[in-house]
Formats: C-alpha cells, sequence, structure tokens
C-alpha cells in the first residue's frame, strides 16, 4: 500500500485531508492579503492543499512580505466612517418624516440617565463567564526570523505557564521572540518550555510577572451538541474579545497544522463551534456556562481562503477547538518533562475505498504488532466509536492516553484488544 505515516497518522496523498479547519492563530501577520496561523516562508513546492480547495500556503499565513498589520486605530476608523454615512441618512428621513407634525416635541436628551447597573452578573450569563475567565486570557505577540504574528492563551498557573496553539508560536520557538500582554496592561517575555506540532498544543513560561490568574479546567469527555460556550481571544489584535455560541458537533476529525512540508499533519479530535472565532482567536479559551475551560480554539472552515483572491477570509460560523482532556494531558507532559508523548499504535493508515481506515506497515514489535493487527486490515470501530476514515482513526487514538486499553473492530466483525502505546514527540 503507497504513502500512509507510522503511528497511525496518514500523511502525503494516501489518506484523505480533512475538509476542515485553518489555523487561526495569526491577526492579521502581513495585512489583509495573508491568511491564518503563523506568518511563515515554506521551501518551492509548499506545504499541500486539501479537497475543500483551501491551500496550506492560506492556512499557514505563507508570505514572503514582512508582517504588517493595521492596528486597531485603522479598523476604528472605517468602523466611524461607516457610522457617519448610516447617521447622515438616518437623520434626514427622521427629518422628512416629522419635519409636518405638530403638537409638543419630546426629546430623548431630556430624559434623565437609567440607575447605574449594579450586583453581579447572572450565573450562567456571558457576562458571568467573561468576568471570570478574562482576566486569564493572554494576548501573544510572536516574531521569529523570517516571519511575525499574534494570537492568544490562557494562564495554566500562577507563576506564568501559559497554553496555548503550536502553530502560534513555532516562529518564536527557535532563536524568535514571544511577548505576553496581559489584561491588567503588564507585558512580559514568554519562553517555550514544550511544544507538540501532531496535535497543535504548545506550553510557555512568562518571567518576571507574578500573581497571575489561572483558569479553571472543566472536562471535555461529557459535552453534549447545543450547549453553551464562550470564546476569548485577540481576533485581528483585537484584545479580550468574547463571543458566544454553542457546541455544534463532536469528534470532527480536523486536519490544521504541521510544521512544514512533509510533517506529520496535525489531526485532532474536535469541538465545533459556531462561536465566533478568527484569525488571533487560536490558542484562547473556549468556556462552558460555568467559566471552565474546555477547549482551545484552534481553527475554523474558511471557504473562501482557497479561491485565489488573496483576501482573508473570516468566521462563517463553523469553528473548531481542541477537547481541554487531551490539551491538559499534553500539557502535563511538558511541564513535567519538556516534552509531550504521543499516543500511537504504530502502523501506517489510509482510507479504505469501502469505508473506514485501512492499516499500511505495521512496525515490528509495534502495539498493532503485539494485537495480532495485520496489513490490509480495516478499522471501522475503536469501542463505540465508527471509524469512517484515517483521520477519524488517528484522531479516536490521540484522545487516549498510552497505555489505554481499545478494541478495535475491524471489516467482518472481527475484534481486536490494543494496548496503545506512547512516545515523545519529536520537534524540529
Amino acid at each position: 500500500m503507497q504513502g500512509g505515516s507510522e503511528y497511525g497518522t496518514p500523511a502525503g496523498g494516501t489518506a484523505a485531508s480533512s475538509p476542515y479547519g485553518v489555523p487561526v492563530g495569526s491577526a492579521y501577520p502581513g495585512g489583509p492579503g495573508q491568511s491564518y496561523g503563523q506568518h511563515q516562508s515554506y521551501p518551492p513546492g509548499g506545504p499541500q492543499t486539501n479537497p475543500y480547495g483551501t491551500p496550506d500556503t492560506s492556512a499557514y499565513g505563507v508570505s514572503s512580505q514582512p508582517a504588517k498589520k493595521p492596528g486597531p486605530g485603522k479598523l476604528l476608523a472605517g468602523v466611524a466612517a461607516i457610522a457617519l454615512v448610516i447617521g447622515g441618512v438616518a437623520g434626514g428621513t427622521v427629518g422628512y418624516l416629522t419635519g409636518g407634525s405638530s403638537g409638543p416635541s419630546v426629546n430623548a436628551l431630556d430624559q434623565p440617565k437609567p440607575a447605574q447597573q449594579t450586583g453581579n452578573a447572572p450565573t450562567g450569563s456571558i457576562e458571568s463567564v467573561a468576568q471570570k475567565l478574562s482576566p486569564s486570557v493572554v494576548e501573544l505577540k510572536v516574531s521569529g526570523r523570517t516571519s511575525s504574528g499574534e494570537g492568544s492563551g490562557f494562564v495554566l498557573s500562577s507563576d506564568g505557564y501559559i497554553l496555548t496553539n503550536n502553530h502560534v508560536v513555532q516562529a518564536g520557538a527557535n532563536g524568535g521572540q514571544i511577548q505576553a500582554a496581559f489584561p491588567d496592561g503588564r507585558k512580559a517575555t514568554a519562553s517555550v518550555v514544550g511544544r507538540d506540532p501532531t496535535t497543535d498544543i504548545a506550553v510557555v513560561k512568562v518571567s518576571g510577572v507574578a500573581n497571575l490568574t489561572p483558569v479553571q479546567l472543566g472536562r471535555s469527555d461529557d459535552l453534549r451538541v447545543g450547549q453553551p460556550v464562550v470564546a476569548i481571544g485577540s481576533p485581528f489584535a483585537l484584545a479580550g474579545t468574547v463571543t458566544s455560541g454553542i457546541v455544534s458537533s463532536l469528534h470532527r476529525p480536523v486536519k490544521a497544522g504541521g510544521e512544514q512540508q512533509g510533517d506529520q499533519n496535525t489531526v485532532m479530535d474536535a469541538i465545533q463551534t459556531d462561536a465566533a472565532i478568527n484569525p488571533g482567536n487560536s490558542g484562547g479559551p473556549l468556556a462552558n456556562a460555568s467559566g471552565q475551560v474546555i477547549g482551545i480554539n484552534s481553527a475554523i472552515y474558511s471557504p473562501n481562503s482557497g479561491q485565489g483572491s488573496g483576501g482573508q477570509g473570516g468566521n462563517v460560523g463553523i469553528g473548531f477547538a481542541i477537547p481541554i482532556d487531551q490539551a491538559r494531558r499534553t500539557a502535563d507532559d511538558i511541564i513535567k518533562t519538556g516534552h509531550a508523548n504521543q499516543t500511537f499504535i504504530g502502523a501506517k493508515v489510509a482510507d479504505a475505498p469501502q469505508g473506514g481506515a485501512q492499516l499500511g506497515d505495521i512496525t515490528p514489535g509495534s502495539p498493532a504488532d503485539k494485537a495480532g493487527l495485520k496489513s490490509g486490515d480495516v478499522v471501522t470501530k475503536i469501542d463505540d466509536r465508527v471509524i469512517d476514515s484515517a483521520d477519524t482513526l488517528v484522531a479516536a487514538i490521540r484522545t487516549r492516553a498510552p497505555d489505554e486499553k481499545a478494541t478495535f473492530t475491524l471489516a467482518g466483525g472481527r475484534t481486536v484488544e490494543v494496548t496503545l502505546g506512547g512516545q515523545p514527540v519529536p520537534v524540529n
């Protein structure tokens, strides 16, 4: 069988690419003509495209141009101009409609201001989530030798550990610079503690600041479609932006990352949400109604980013977040050991023509080999989860911890119990 990559991760052209997200780690890294993720340069040929017409050159913000983003002032100026135009039209209309009326005039400017709002925000409201979580959300400004950009993160510990996406900070990982800006105005230099390109997770640590406010982590294994969620981050460099929506789907296999051409693509078992997520939201928290972080905002579906217009797409109501259960385990590995551990089975994998994930070469001595799996076997289920593609198999494996046992159902109905393996993730 051609292609595929080891450890249950599709690569190359044999496994179908996911039709979903593009990273949203960088806000206007090179102006409106750039797209998402960290602003990077790539070798000739560029990263692969996916079947929805979204080339990785858009997904990663690839450009040879120097990073130069319009500031919030320009954005606000544009908004002001629109408001003035609308105000002029509306004013003329009102004058026309009321010009012929008679009787005493009523003027809102003569009315007293209402009493000032007091009391706490209602429990479970968007306002209460924003009040609880916003002090812990960080804007990250990243610059490297050939690229720069912005993204988001959130505080894990009072002494400075911050969780974010790999694609947000990778430009600053090797000789670059990362600056963290906190909601209270403090700024600090951050350094990369460790990162995992295969799950798009990274941990950085700031120096020179203390008494930071950690988030409260929730859980993602009991989420329900339709439950309300809140996203906080720095879209288009507008720090502290709060949006809301619902969980619109679960267990969505999304391919949205990878460091460079030839590397394994990021495949995550994503939480799908309609909360507005835009470039710069990457690495920020997705929270439940209790203000607990249940995911890391990482990618959006952008149907127009691959149409050759050169424009930067925005939110269309389909965003993706890494489940916090997976991110929590990876972050804990990174903080304790300096590297992430990847769950694997030791088999190449590709889409099966009849549906499911077809195994290719099996690594001798690997978990797949020890369980008796063979090249050519087609996996259709892991425990109770239906496996309909190679990406789904990869996502399902990576949500599990090393040494967990899982029952693989193969085409034809045979079942095999596999003890999943773990190994350090290589990082370039």
